[in-house]
This record gives C-alpha cells, sequence and structure tokens, in this order.
C-alpha cells in the first residue's frame, strides 16, 4: 500500500495502513497490507471509506474471515464512516506483490 504524502487524504491512508496491518490472513500468518492485498482505498465520499481488495485464490477459504477483519478495522478507525469492500480478481495476486518484510515473516527472505 503506496502512500504518496502529498496525497490530500495521507493521514487518513496512513491511520487505514495502521489499521489494516492488524488483519491477519489466517493461513499465511501474516497481515493484509504486507501480503499485498489492498490494491486501493479511496477517501472521496466523505461518508465512506472504500476500499479494493484482493485475497490469494478467489476460493479462499477465509475470505470472508479477512474481508470481515477488514470491516471491523476500518470501522473501529472511522466510526463516522461506512465501510465499502469490493474483493477484485485482476489483476490477479501473486507472491511478488508481497512486501520485503512480509517475505521475512514468511520465511522466505
Amino acid at each position: 500500500m503506496e502512500i504518496k504524502l502529498n496525497d490530500p487524504f495521507a493521514a487518513e491512508l496512513l491511520k487505514t495502513q495502521t489499521a489494516l496491518m492488524q488483519v491477519i490472513d489466517p493461513e499465511l500468518c501474516v497481515n493484509i497490507v504486507d501480503l499485498g492485498f489492498i490494491y486501493g482505498v479511496d477517501f472521496t465520499d466523505a461518508a465512506k471509506v472504500k476500499v479494493t481488495m484482493t485475497l490469494t485464490t478467489p476460493g479462499c477459504p477465509m475470505g470472508g474471515a479477512i474481508v470481515n477483519g477488514v470491516e471491523n478495522a476500518l470501522g473501529a478507525a472511522f466510526p463516522d464512516r461506512q465501510t465499502e469492500i469490493e474483493v477484485v480478481w485482476e489483476p490477479s495476486w501473486n507472491y511478488d506483490m508481497i512486501s520485503d518484510e512480509g517475505k521475512i515473516q514468511m520465511g522466505l527472505e
């Protein structure tokens, strides 16, 4: 999740990143930010936070739990906003999307 400091929503995005780093994929034991699941976060609607994300596969057995974790984390971080989550499959998630920190946590580096 890349955050540009000149983004008008940089503070909200940093808060989002912190909240979403608490959501752990129970199978991979790494947070969804470092796994590269978060494709985008939109704050342009003052009433909601919209997240575009993916999962490892469309049939991910823990997908519902991960999406619920995102809803809970963002609901706690932004209680005055509605959370809208769109799960997408393009681009397809792959191991190259894992951050360096995530790879270390997984023992890949």
